[in-house]
């Protein structure tokens, strides 16, 4: 049975935005959806880029296991030419774009996903998620440091870890689903999935049958919740394409590779001249193209004048927004710290555990003398894991604590006993399921090296949530 994609594709500038970055398209056999970053210093230019780059793929007869590496090998094009662009503009540096893209090929769907942009399926009277969010944010969830519910309001779920920049190592997530008729894809920028809460999305798309009215209604919706951010979904429902009411077959491009004069709708445009459009907004070129060129959301009437003065007036808005961004991001994970082994020691870290692309979010503050191998078992894992401390003074109350629990475990080791830990001022996570810290065992008696007697307890268990240690005990610290 012939299947084909029932589409729509809409997007809006979001209720602060003076520009939009986001580009989106939607075909017969091609859904796709990229965030740009970077304002106007290229947020746009990248994600026009990459859209530019997709969009043949919707003309192409390819089958079989060649439609995965002709996406892959379109993808890394695109990805190149963002490297080659920044090359040739150094006003361009910093800029990327995230990017999700559908290419359907008979009954199989082929899902490109990198960033923190999503893409759901609806089959059965169920939405389920279908890409994993490439962020700070998920990682920390990942690592159990979080929650998903803290996730949604956690101060830095923009920080993203992956996306297209032009580095040969940008590399997306590729993976090959069955379609079946009756499915309903839903690919959109965060400007829907932060603002507007996922039960209300699932009822949205669970709801209204048409692709187009579906579309407007999530857009809508993303607006009434004041999403100050830009606003993207392309819908794709599959069906039979021998049906009598055949869908569609004129491509729909909207955001920053389309010119909309209002609302969301888009111009539709053959993939051919789309193509040559794209490929001249995201150079540049073109600037005596007739009226019916493809041209960037933001610009309006084509007042070069006005042009100008819009243009640098939202560069400056715009690169204060992102500075303070970016300030506000670094500045928080430089009032973390945390524990871990380095070079057979521990050390004490500032910052948090996480790289974004080239750039590391911690640094080493001090190295200390305690031997990593002189620690209990239990401690040398939450060592490997990170052990976090909420500031500068509570590292080194740990780094305090760690030493004495060296001190006992070498007595133990030297007296032929088994390594075991010692009360202290705060206690390692233990297997129970809740934040409660389980009792300690009573201690036992053994000779300290100074003559007097050093208590002992059981060895902490493994945890099940992250290495954050559970807060302080009631125990006292021991002395000497």
């Amino acid at each position: 049975m012939p299947f084909a994609f029932h589409y729509a594709a809409r997007s809006d500038v979001g209720m602060v935005r003076s520009n939009n970055e986001d580009s989106g398209y939607a075909g017969p056999r091609l859904l796709a959806m990229a965030d740009g970053m970077g304002g106007h210093a290229g947020g746009d230019v990248a994600s026009s880029t990459v859209i530019a780059s997709l969009v043949e793929l919707d003309d192409d007869a390819i089958s079989g296991r060649e439609v995965s590496q002709a996406l892959l090998d379109r993808i890394h094009a695109a990805n190149t030419e963002l490297g080659d662009q920044i090359r040739h503009d150094s006003s361009l540096d910093g800029m990327g774009t995230t990017l999700i893209a559908l290419l359907r090929s008979h009954d199989k769907v082929v899902l490109a996903h990198i960033g923190d942009s999503r893409a759901f399926l609806v089959r059965e009277g169920q939405v389920t998620q279908i890409t994993k969010d490439h962020s700070f944010v998920q990682n920390l969830v990942d690592e159990g440091r979080i929650t998903q519910q803290e996730a949604q309001t956690h101060p830095q779920r923009s920080l993203v870890t992956r996306v297209l920049t032009g580095d040969a190592h940008d590399e997306p997530d590729l993976v090959v689903r069955q379609g079946r008729i009756g499915d309903r894809y839903l690919i959109c920028s965060d400007g829907l999935s932060d603002y507007v809460a996922r039960d209300t999305i699932d009822e949205v798309l669970l709801g209204v049958p048409d692709p187009g009215e579906c579309a407007d209604r999530l857009v809508a919706l993303a607006l009434r919740a004041g999403a100050p951010d830009n606003v993207t979904v392309v819908v794709g429902d599959i069906v039979d394409a021998g049906r009598s009411t055949a869908p569609s077959t004129v491509p729909e491009v909207v955001g920053a590779a389309a010119a909309r004069r209002g609302g969301t709708r888009p111009i539709p445009l053959t993939p051919a001249a789309k193509a040559a459009a794209l490929t001249k907004e995201a150079t540049g070129a073109g600037d005596d193209e007739p009226d019916d060129r493809v041209t960037l959301a933001e610009e309006g009437p084509r007042s070069r004048r006005g042009l100008a003065l819009r243009l640098a007036a939202a560069l400056v808005v715009a690169g204060v927004v992102l500075a303070g961004g970016s300030y506000a991001a670094y500045a928080w994970s430089q009032q973390q710290y945390y524990l871990a082994a380095s070079d057979g020691v521990v050390s004490v870290y500032r910052g948090v555990d996480q790289t974004l692309g080239p750039v590391a979010l911690s640094s080493e503050e001090y190295a200390t003398t305690i031997a990593v191998d002189d620690l209990p078992p239990s401690y040398q894992e939450s060592l490997e894991r990170g052990i976090e401390a909420s500031d500068r003074s509570d590292a080194d109350a740990r780094v305090s604590d760690l030493r004495l629990q060296a001190q006992a475990c070498r007595w133990s080791r030297s007296n032929g006993e088994i390594c075991q830990t010692v009360p202290s001022s705060w206690t390692q996570p233990t297997a129970t399921p809740t934040p409660t810290p389980s009792p300690t065992a009573t201690p036992s008696a053994s000779p300290s090296p100074s003559g007097s007697t050093a208590p002992t307890s059981a060895t902490p268990g493994r945890s099940r949530t992250p290495v954050t240690p559970l807060p302080p005990t009631t125990s006292a610290p021991v002395t000497s």
